[in-house]
């Protein structure tokens, strides 16, 4: 018998590895967003619509970033979503080897500020993201956001 608050002892339906790889283009971050989207909901991340639209913002800006500065050493990005009982993380890959960093919010600059963002919604929602390095000398940039499932109608923390 488990007490209040342990681990399942098996998996939950929803938890998984997907990962997908799209051409490092414009079309793919709208795409993207609709894939990430549409595995959540097929199957059945018990999440609040809030959280997902947040996912789905730090899922566009990280195909964003990836299509406009890393395509030309990087012609594919990798995008991965991993459910966890606790948590959804979402990460994208790309074979440039240059580390991004968040740049300081200047209403002058009309982009760039896509990881300060990331950054935010990661923070609010009580989340981790960084930049890791793969083997291949190129770079994974992930966000991890804890899972808030809706009971009767309210996000309620696990």
């Amino acid at each position: 018998m488990e007490s209040r608050g342990s681990v399942p002892a098996r998996p939950l339906s929803y938890e998984g590895v997907w990962r997908f790889t799209a051409p490092a283009v414009d079309i793919s971050v709208p795409q993207a967003r609709r894939a990430v989207r549409d595995l959540l909901h097929r199957q059945g991340v018990p999440v609040a619509d809030e959280m997902v639209q947040g996912l789905l913002l730090i899922v566009s800006e990280l195909v964003t970033n990836a299509v406009r500065h890393a395509a030309l050493l990087s012609p594919e990005v990798a995008v991965e979503v991993a459910i966890g009982a606790l948590w959804v993380r979402v990460s994208v890959e790309d074979n440039h080897p240059y580390r991004p960093k968040a740049l300081e919010t200047d209403s002058a600059q009309t982009g760039g500020r896509g990881l300060l963002l990331v950054r935010e919604i990661t923070r609010e929602a009580g989340g981790l993201c960084d930049v890791e390095h793969t083997a291949s000398g190129g770079k994974i940039i992930w966000a991890e956001l804890p899972l808030m499932p809706v009971l009767n109608g309210e996000a309620t923390p696990i």
